[in-house]
């Protein structure tokens, strides 16, 4: 008689497989592509229309106040800010039209990509048959990570050829080369903080995609301006230290609150 061997479907085995699928999805889909090419093209049309604008008037009719409309005087405003200047925390132009927008731009991919899952009855499918809940939040989360990574870094290449169209100097000033690099690298950890509060809201709304998109973009405006804080334009290693403790601190926590959700409640 022969021995019948059953194959043990291990959390790794489950896991590659959640993640090769997720991964496929992703970069397979369009919702990925135009928005990695919004994140493109909006630096480059955000330094060009600054900079022709620049210095111009504006006359309030009412009360005669003129308004002078200040560009970006660098092409590293629109990354970031040094550490310590007023402009970090100010409700102006420069300080809000940055690369800190990617995070509500985070915010919409992950909701669109967790709630079809739920809409077209995917999800419910996949934790009958296979995979388990803990799974789909590790590989979800993986996978929004990656996407504003990405999105991240395509903000950063439209920032440099908007600088170069719109003449605008590249000197790196007290920040260096280093902290500029240290920046960027602190912003994509801590999109790893983000990522998983998103998650969440989108397993709570499900197929209710205003909701979790409501809901992730009100929390992400709570924490927007702590973003200049922890991501300076002068970053050092204590920054992309703390950044990447709070990615894997909201990542392990946001996901196990994320996963007792998707067990307490109706995949429907």
């Amino acid at each position: 008689m022969e021995n019948v061997k059953i194959e043990h479907n291990s959390f790794g085995k489950r896991l590659r497989s959640m993640l090769k699928v997720d991964f496929r999805r992703m970069f397979t889909m369009p919702l990925f592509y135009i928005m990695t090419g919004i994140c493109l093209v909006i630096p480059i049309l955000i330094l060009v229309m600054t900079t022709m604008m620049d210095g111009s008037v504006t006359v309030d009719p009412q009360t005669g106040a003129e308004t002078v409309m200040e560009g970006f005087k660098n092409v590293w405003q629109i990354i970031g800010t040094v550490s310590g200047e007023s402009s970090a925390m100010a409700m102006n132009m420069t300080s809000m039209c940055n690369i800190n927008l990617l995070y509500f731009f985070a915010a919409v991919f992950v909701c669109l990509f967790v709630s079809e899952d739920f809409r077209s009855g995917y999800a419910k499918n996949l934790f009958t048959i296979r995979a388990k809940k803990g799974d789909y939040v590790i590989s979800k989360t993986l996978a929004g990570f990656v996407c504003g990574v990405c999105m991240l870094l395509a903000f950063f290449i439209g920032s440099m050829l908007g600088g170069a169209i719109a003449g605008l100097p590249f000197d790196t000033g007290v920040a260096g080369a280093s902290g500029i690099v240290m920046c960027l690298l602190s912003k994509m950890l801590l999109m790893a903080a983000f990522v998983p509060i998103y998650l969440f809201m989108s397993v709570i709304g499900k197929q209710k995609t205003w909701l979790s998109m409501v809901g992730s973009l009100c929390i992400s405006m709570l924490f927007f301006m702590l973003i200049p804080m922890l991501t300076p334009l002068n970053a050092g290693i204590i920054n992309v230290i703390l950044c990447f403790a709070g990615g894997v601190l909201f990542s392990v926590g946001m996901g196990a609150v994320s996963n007792i959700a998707l067990e307490k409640t109706s995949l429907v």
